[in-house]
């Protein structure tokens, strides 16, 4: 991730407006983009910062308001598919995205894996093998 650029840079970009140049010669003249300059006089008359703003930093997950819903609707239905929790959510008001739903499904240890006994049942097909130990005495008998 990139810095900002230095603060007696935004001054002097900053003074040079001031003094009656436009923004576009300033940035030309001091080597940033105009929209950096553009940007920089924005917030100076806004609220009169020549700071940076803040950057990084954690963002809370779009679904930390609604944490308890969620699990509570996932507790009652563990078999509920993303698109469709997204589908509930939207119906009550909360507007995220799929991927939003799965990022904080995923932060929570809530997953959609198969259980282990249907696996175990399942087999490997690959391999010509059966990981049940019923299965594999059955198939020794036949033998």
């Amino acid at each position: 991730m990139g810095r900002a650029y230095a603060q007696d840079l935004r001054d002097r970009v900053i003074a040079a407006v001031e003094a009656g140049q436009s923004r576009n010669a300033a940035a030309k003249r001091f080597g940033v983009s105009v929209s950096c300059a553009v940007k920089w006089l924005q917030r100076y008359h806004q609220d009169g910062s020549r700071t940076a703003k803040k950057m990084g930093g954690n963002r809370p997950f779009a679904l930390a308001a609604h944490r308890v819903f969620v699990l509570r609707r996932m507790s009652e239905k563990p078999d509920l598919t993303i698109t469709a929790l997204t589908e509930e959510l939207a119906a009550r008001g909360i507007k995220v995205s799929r991927f939003a739903v799965w990022h904080f499904l995923q932060h929570e240890r809530l997953s959609f894996k198969k259980k282990e006994s249907a696996r175990r049942r399942a087999g490997s097909p690959r391999r010509g093998q059966t990981s049940h130990p019923v299965a594999a005495v059955a198939a020794q008998t036949r033998r």
